[in-house]
């Protein structure tokens, strides 16, 4: 839980500041909604998906065993695109945050040299540091989240708890006045969606607005990513049905805490009380562009993006506590720093599980694509790009980060609203889980919000999106003359025995077989006319079946049975007739005499051959048999021959 803890629980370190900025004083009306949404709408769903995705392939592994062929290869590339705005975002807006944190530290500030206290130097410098851990190795990434979660949520507990002490117990007046203020419609608020005042127009609002704090809603999806890393029970750690009662009581308790926090941070920071609402503004100079002071640095109040820190430090006039001050709340930076920091952990060990699983297996990417620390070094270098590119900025990665992570709970809702009507009957309105349906909707709703009102987000998705279509389809193609073949399955003796009998002819010729065209009496006798094959020669028909065209790898089915004296080879479960022909006939040469395929004369043109092997397994299918051959089979003395004949 800690370790997806850090990408959680540190939302906590910039959502304040980010929640205020959008919903101003209806923050923590906005939050409750946010929170509703959490305990109603993602866990449910998260629950559900942890139950149909043991082995931790998340709502992605579930879109992908709900559709197959291309169309469910592609849609999970474009989620993988979506995850990865959300995970590379998640270590460089969290990173970016940790130095701002330090950076706004006074005793940084008055001790560290001027090249220090550059917001790009210090969050690149902490993401080359979480990479540098990563390579060290996994579990101590573990031990170190462990530390770093309970650090920071019993210091967080302590700064809410006192400021809820003092909005509730010492100084109630300043909650009534702060809604009063809000019942009157003063929201401080620079774009209201609706005009009016009153609760029923602050619940309307807080509806509307609610999208802008969904931030607060990660790390769901990196939960059930890890439900294969969690302990089932003492005697059998591997026992699943316990491994996922465990994980959903593992997100339950962090939705649980994280609902609390939210709640108690929004009071305490976002009722404009105890911080003062000008704390949270960039300052502008008269022709509104960003004022900066002599070194550079943006001139900002001294609760953006670290609003509980700011009471931490007892900069708040209306908390004094004697526990509040440079040495809490420095104290407080370091826990925050550390998190934050630390954030990208639970987002790079998503990432690391989520590209080997699928990119590989697909055939798009190469396989080093397989491999720990090659994948780290590449995200690494990913992660300081995309911080160069948003200069840093920790509010102008929020709607990207945001995006990120409805899609991800939106795919789950869709994932899981589908697999709920697959297993019922009767009419649709009864088939159809209209709860979960509900919960699809309000995502919907969100994500589009998002979208429309923080579009660098989608932009930034399409960008990973095109570019991982993009890799995936060169590396598709360049890799298409593997022989991608993990052998055969043989369900029953009989083929077995047959297998062993033609394997061992003196020279087997294969003849492939299209059932349904014509007859086997009919092909055998074109096919000894055409080639010149002798009677006293056995002839094997290969019949193929494709199962899934988009699948790289694969271990087809052989079965072997006599029609009339003549050997049949059915082979089902197949991906591609060129791959499964090539390596029937390399098996085949590993005992005896290197076989003959003898094949018939295409009309096919070699563009439309060549489109029909890469998208649907066949077309072509000769040179692509010799190709195969070729590059499997060093030797030429060994390579089975390629015949093609006809009129």
């Amino acid at each position: 839980m800690c370790l997806c803890g850090v990408d959680y629980f540190s939302t906590l370190g910039y959502q304040p500041s980010i929640a205020f900025e959008g919903a101003g004083f209806l923050s923590p009306v906005a939050t409750l909604v946010l929170v509703l949404v959490t305990l109603l709408g993602a866990l449910p769903v998260y629950l559900f998906v942890t139950g149909r995705a043991p082995d931790g392939v998340g709502s992605i592994g579930m879109l992908e065993q709900l559709f197959r062929g291309w169309i469910g290869k592609i849609a999970v590339l474009v989620l993988i695109g979506f995850a990865a705005t959300d995970f590379v975002i998640t270590k460089t807006l969290s990173a970016a945050d940790a130095a701002a944190h330090l950076i706004g530290n006074p005793l940084f500030a008055e001790s560290a040299p001027p090249w220090m206290q550059g917001q790009m130097v210090v969050t690149m410098f902490l993401l080359v540091l979480l990479g540098g851990l990563f390579l060290k190795g996994y579990d101590e990434v573990v031990g170190v989240a462990t530390v770093l979660v309970i650090a920071y949520l019993a210091l967080s507990f302590v700064i809410i708890v006192s400021g809820l002490i003092q909005l509730v117990f010492v100084r109630p007046e300043l909650l009534h006045g702060w809604y009063n203020k809000i019942l009157e419609g003063n929201y401080y608020i620079e774009h209201v969606p609706i005009s009016g005042k009153g609760f029923w127009v602050i619940i309307g609002l807080a509806v509307l607005i609610f999208p802008k704090l969904a931030l607060g809603l990660s790390g769901f999806e990196t939960g059930v990513l890890h439900v294969h890393l969690v302990q089932g029970t003492e005697e059998n750690p591997n026992d699943e049905e316990a491994r996922v009662a465990n994980t959903r009581m593992m997100l339950i308790s962090a939705a649980v805490i994280m609902s609390f926090f939210l709640i108690g941070s929004s009071l305490v920071t976002g009722t404009g009380t105890l911080i003062p609402p000008e704390e949270y503004h960039v300052v502008h100079d008269e022709e509104g562009k960003v004022k900066l002071d002599a070194e550079g640095r943006q001139v900002k109040g001294k609760a953006v993006e670290r609003a509980l820190a700011y009471l931490a430090h007892g900069q708040s006039p209306e908390l004094q506590w004697p526990i509040f001050g440079p040495v809490f709340g420095t104290i407080y930076d370091i826990s925050t720093i550390l998190i934050l920091w630390f954030a990208g952990a639970s987002a790079m060990s998503g990432l690391l599980n989520m590209v080997p699983r699928y990119l590989p297996r697909y055939g798009m990417a190469p396989e080093w694509a397989s491999a720990y620390r090659p994948l780290v070094l590449v995200f690494t270098a990913i992660n300081l790009l995309v911080t160069y590119l948003f200069n840093a900025d920790v509010t102008a990665q929020g709607g990207a980060y945001a995006t990120g992570v409805l899609v991800l709970i939106t795919s789950a809702c869709t994932a899981t609203v589908i697999q709920k009507w697959r297993t019922r009957e009767g009419r649709w309105y009864r088939r159809l889980p209209w709860t979960f349906a509900i919960i699809t909707l309000v995502f919907i709703y969100t994500t589009a919000d998002v979208v429309i009102t923080k579009p660098d987000g989608i932009r930034i998705a399409i960008f990973f999106i095109v570019a991982i279509l993009a890799t995936s389809l060169y590396s598709r193609i360049r890799r298409s003359r593997e022989l991608r073949f993990s052998g055969f399955h043989i369900p029953d003796g009989e083929s077995k025995f047959f297998w062993d009998t033609i394997k061992h002819l003196e020279l087997s010729v294969l003849v492939p077989h299209r059932p349904g065209r014509r007859s086997l009496v009919s092909k055998e006798a074109s096919i000894r006319r055409e080639h010149r094959i002798p009677r006293d020669l056995i002839i094997v028909f290969v019949e193929v079946e494709l199962l899934d065209a988009s699948d790289f790898y694969q271990e087809p089915w052989l079965t072997i049975r006599q029609e009339e004296g003549r050997y049949v080879m059915k082979i089902t479960h197949a991906a591609s007739i060129a791959h499964t022909l090539a390596a029937l006939s390399l098996e085949m040469a590993k005992v005896g005499r290197p076989p003959e395929i003898h094949f018939g004369w295409t009309d096919e043109t070699p563009w439309s051959g060549t489109l029909g092997f890469l998208l649907f397994g066949e077309g072509n299918v000769p040179w692509m048999v010799r190709e195969l051959i070729r590059h499997a089979e060093p030797h030429e003395e060994r390579r089975p021959m390629i015949v093609v004949a006809g009129k």
